[in-house]
């Protein structure tokens, strides 16, 4: 038989994407975009993992009724997904086989009440066999066999036979593989499949879900038609619905006739890229045993993980240590030691190299990506250099572990060590779990969970202890300058991104100064003193770094703070394990994780100082600041508040000089040259070194020193500066205000974010504007009233730029006027409304009917029920009061109930005639009250105003106040 590619060469995977949607498209589905890899709004998800996770609010029925889904009938769309970590994990068998990847594309079409079964089956079975002319010999179909106490889904099977399917390519299924569940309630229903057989002209029915990598599911068509119910119980749903999901790798791969979907043109430009790269051999498709160099395993490794990279980081999922973000770094370590191990690649820059290539090719398609090319690149960068810097060691450490197990006859490396590789060195679990089959190891899961908690407890007390920070007094330091092996601490590498070596010179605890660690006790905190350090002790309104002390597998400090101490520099932390000694040879590793963000807020600083003297004018001067991981805060002379047009253009002068990407210069320079320069900012009254350190933003020092007194420098931000910086701008990415406020008389504070953070905030505000917009286009009435309250409450707790905050504030509070006035306007109109019933009830209105007018006259009371307001308290009272004034003889009892807020509304007035035989509004509006609940109060003996919570009694209430008046018997 002739191979599909050369039947149909030109189904380039692009193709194969558009046509799909076009297919789709003409038979009335509308194109959704992809959502986000990111579920911001789920958080039962990591990750987005399936095409049907952004129409869930339609299946449950929570859709929000002004929201586009609300009418959304039929759709169709390409949705970005990613199985690693969590409950799907594909992240093990990539590579390993050919056709898991931890990043996929998701094709879809979805009928949402609209089409059902016959619909979904002829759509999918024609594009397959007519528009993409796959041979219908090699496609083989399942559905729901039942199971005990459900039917089988006959209805499916008999629809696959209509449109030509043979009965031997018509296979039931079980729960498992045919029965679709949301979670343990809600909706559910049969679902129907379509494999293919790679090989062909064969029966290969009996290979259906069976594993086998040559006959695959391509497409799954879920028909939701049920709800489980909290007994577990089936109902059927009113609406029903159609879920369909086509892996787009295996689409591709089936269409271009190829065995593996890392064959095809999805693949193949990023193998091409990877071998201009690394120089290894070109990509031969090999697997398991035929791979024994494991470079194909490894190609088809990095090509699937910088997919995923690329989207999760473009969609807000950065690498950390918790939640999504572990899992990206997860990946990224993962494909960075592979590459490393089986491509000889420099780990540092590697990844970020292959992004412009999955965007060429991706970017059309998914526009996010392109947008975030260059803070994809960096994020990357700044990952991999920081695994780098560890990653020899820990290999190291990690044979040493090996060896020493393989020496005692076991093939287990223990708990506690798997931890410390994590601890120490940042590898992953399963990377040691990776490494350690490598070598027939295995590793133990039990103790692993044990070490973790054993160290988060001890990292409770440790912490606890930290909270009173260990300092060298007067005495302390006097001390140290008798002892002539302690020099003051070189601390010149702390401007560098690179670990050191020093020499443990002093060891300090309880007042003392120790020969060892092993005399402190375990968990306590203790200060360490070296010879040179590239930690950053706290000065300058720059926070201290953190990391590790260590000599690598005997000992480790867990530094905490770095404190500078007249010229020493003083680590303080709880050892990990192990014990120093004084002399010993250690590395310093401060967390570059840390120290990157706050590099990014110093500059930043240097940047927003700049910028406000441009706005605000020359008498702006620094009083203060601080520069943390999170934020940036800077406190500064001006006498008044800053207009939000100034903060906006501040912010907008902010990001052109960061946007400009200039490199930033550091030079120390004689103090009293340094003063002459040109716009130079420094904190009046701060005492700085002689030499001082200059920092420029964008001219190199030496180019200012040339020419001290060039205006030119007006237009540069220059500081005396001592803390660690970009090397460029453009590493800060953006600059956002959070917040502006007066601190003191003539003193007001600025505090703004950078990099991602600023990013985050940005993204928080353009959610909060579609939630704005969306409620200023509801329709008045009580949602648009509760909508407004969740809004203003949300409004209140955003953190966000602060001009936009204030644009929101403003566009809120003319949704507020407009809410108040048309209830205003609704409250009047249902005052009178309330009015004419009682006035037409006892003949006090206008009436044309004289006779009519008489027999009204006949009934002296009236009891019932009017809707409900927000104003609905001052209706019942006014309606009262009328009664009272033209009707005094008369009785009224109005009730009102909001079912949304469980609140009943009621009151009452009783009139002479009724007072006169004893009756009191107190005593009638005490029947009603124990009907619906709480109490009333008011002017006796004829009036009174209650509440109560019991909204679904009050027809039973109805039937009491009218009893109980009628006792009277009038």
């Amino acid at each position: 038989m002739a191979s599909l590619v050369e039947k149909k060469p030109e189904w380039s995977a692009v193709r194969v994407r558009e046509t799909f949607l076009e297919y789709f498209k003409k038979s009335g589905h509308t194109f959704v975009p992809s959502s986000s890899v990111v579920p911001l709004s789920d958080p039962t998800l990591l990750f987005t993992n399936a095409g049907m996770n952004q129409y869930k609010s339609i299946f449950l029925g929570t859709v929000d009724p002004q929201s586009d889904f609300a009418t959304l009938k039929r759709a169709v769309n390409s949705q970005k997904c990613i199985r690693a970590g969590g409950k799907h994990n594909d992240l093990d068998d990539v590579g390993r086989d050919s056709y898991h990847h931890t990043f996929f594309e998701m094709l879809g079409n979805w009928s949402f009440g609209d089409y059902f079964k016959k619909e979904a089956i002829e759509f999918s079975w024609k594009l397959l066999t007519e528009t993409y002319a796959i041979p219908a010999d090699r496609l083989y179909v399942t559905y729901f066999e039942g199971s005990e106490g459900m039917e089988p889904d006959l209805e499916a099977k008999e629809l696959w036979k209509s449109v030509g399917v043979p009965e031997d390519h018509i296979l039931g299924g079980n729960m498992k593989d045919n029965f679709w569940e949301m979670g343990d309630q809600g909706p559910c229903g049969p679902c129907s499949e379509i494999h293919y057989d790679r090989i062909g002209g064969r029966n290969a029915a009996h290979l259906v879900n069976m594993d086998d990598p040559n006959v695959l599911e391509i497409w799954n068509n879920v028909f939701i038609q049920y709800n489980r119910e909290s007994d577990k119980s089936l109902k059927s749903l009113p609406n029903k619905h159609v879920d369909t999901g086509m892996g787009f790798e295996r689409l591709v791969s089936v269409l271009q006739d190829k065995m593996s979907n890392y064959d095809t043109d999805v693949f193949t430009p990023l193998f091409q890229r990877i071998n201009e790269i690394t120089g290894v051999r070109e990509y031969q498709g090999k697997f398991g045993a035929e791979d024994p160099d494991d470079i194909d395993t490894t190609y088809r490794i990095v090509a699937d993980h910088v997919r995923l990279l690329t989207f999760a980081i473009a969609d807000g999922a950065v690498p950390n240590a918790t939640g999504r973000g572990y899992v990206v770094r997860r990946v990224l370590r993962r494909g960075a030691r592979f590459a490393r191990k089986n491509l000889n690649v420099e780990i540092g820059s590697f990844f970020s190299q292959l992004v412009p290539t999955v965007i060429e090719h991706m970017g059309a398609m998914f526009p996010e990506i392109k947008k975030k090319e260059s803070d994809i690149k960096e994020i990357l960068d700044e990952e991999e250099l920081s695994f780098a810097k560890t990653l020899d060691r820990g290999e190291v450490q990690f044979a040493k572990y090996a060896r020493e197990a393989e020496a005692k006859g076991s093939n287990v490396l223990p708990g506690w060590q798997v931890w410390r590789l994590y601890d120490t060195y940042g590898f992953p679990e399963d990377l040691t779990d990776l490494m350690a089959k490598e070598r027939g190891l295995s590793i133990n899961e039990a103790e692993v969970n044990e070490a973790r908690e054993k160290a988060r407890e001890a990292s409770k007390g440790t912490k606890k202890a930290a909270s009173d920070l260990i300092k060298l007094d007067v005495h302390d330091l006097g001390a140290l300058e008798q002892m002539p092996d302690v020099p003051k601490t070189d601390d010149s590498a702390k401007f560098g991104k690179s670990n050191i070596t020093a020499h443990v010179k002093a060891i300090y605890h309880n007042r003392q100064f120790l020969q060892s660690t092993s005399e402190v006790p375990e968990g306590e905190q203790l200060g360490l003193l070296l010879d040179k350090t590239c930690f950053y002790a706290e000065q300058g309104g720059q926070e201290y770094d953190t990391g590790s002390i260590l000599i690598d597998g005997v000992a480790e400090l867990d530094v905490e703070n770095a404190q500078v101490y007249a010229g020493y520099v003083l680590h303080t932390g709880a050892m990990k394990y192990g014990n120093l000694s004084v002399g010993d040879e250690v590395t310093c590793q401060f967390e570059e994780l840390r120290r990157a963000p706050i590099r990014n807020n110093h500059t930043g600083t240097h940047i927003l100082n700049y910028a406000l003297r441009e706005v605000l004018g020359d008498d702006i001067n620094q009083k203060g600041s601080l520069v943390a991981p999170e934020k940036l805060r800077f406190d500064f002379s001006h006498k008044a508040g800053i207009s939000d047009a100034d903060l906006q253009q501040i912010e907008d002068k902010s990001t052109k000089y960061i946007r400009q990407n200039v490199q930033v210069y550091a030079t120390d320079v004689p103090l009293a040259t340094a003063k002459q320069i040109q716009g130079v900012r420094a904190v009046f009254g701060e005492t700085y070194p002689d030499p001082v350190r200059v920092v420029s933003v964008g001219v190199p020092v030496e180019d200012l020193l040339q020419d001290v007194a060039n205006p030119e420098w007006r237009n540069v931000s220059v500081e005396f500066c001592g803390g660690t910086h970009v090397d460029k701008t453009g590493d800060i990415k953006e600059l956002v205000i959070k917040e502006e406020i007066g601190i003191a008389k003539g003193v007001r504070r600025i505090v703004a974010v950078t990099g991602q953070a600023a990013y985050d905030v940005q993204r928080l505000a353009d959610e909060f504007a579609t939630t704005l917009t969306a409620l200023e286009k509801m329709p008045f009435g009580p949602d648009k009233e509760r909508r407004a309250k969740a809004t203003q409450k949300e409004l209140d707790m955003l953190d966000i730029s602060a001009v936009r905050k204030s644009e929101f504030r403003t566009r809120f509070a003319a949704v507020g006027k407009a809410i108040l006035d048309e209830q205003k306007a609704a409250a009047k109109a249902e005052l009178k409304r309330v009015l004419d019933i009682v006035a037409g009830h006892f003949g006090s209105g206008d009436t044309k009917d004289g006779a009519e007018e008489k027999e009204k006259e006949k009934t002296p009371f009236l009891v019932t029920k009017i809707p409900y307001s927000p104003t609905v308290n001052k209706t019942i009272s006014e309606a009262i009061k009328s009664v009272s004034t033209k009707n005094k003889d008369n009785a009224v009892y109005l009730l009102a109930a909001d079912e949304a807020e469980g609140k009943v509304v009621h009151g009452c007035y009783v009139g002479a005639q009724y007072t006169s035989k004893g009756a009191t509004a107190a005593e009638w509006s005490k029947a009603v009250s124990a009907v619906v609940g709480g109490k009333a109060g008011g002017k006796p003996p004829a009036t009174a105003i209650g509440q109560g919570t019991e909204v679904r009694r009050v027809d039973e209430a109805l039937g009491v106040a009218t009893a109980w008046l009628e006792g009277f018997g009038l």
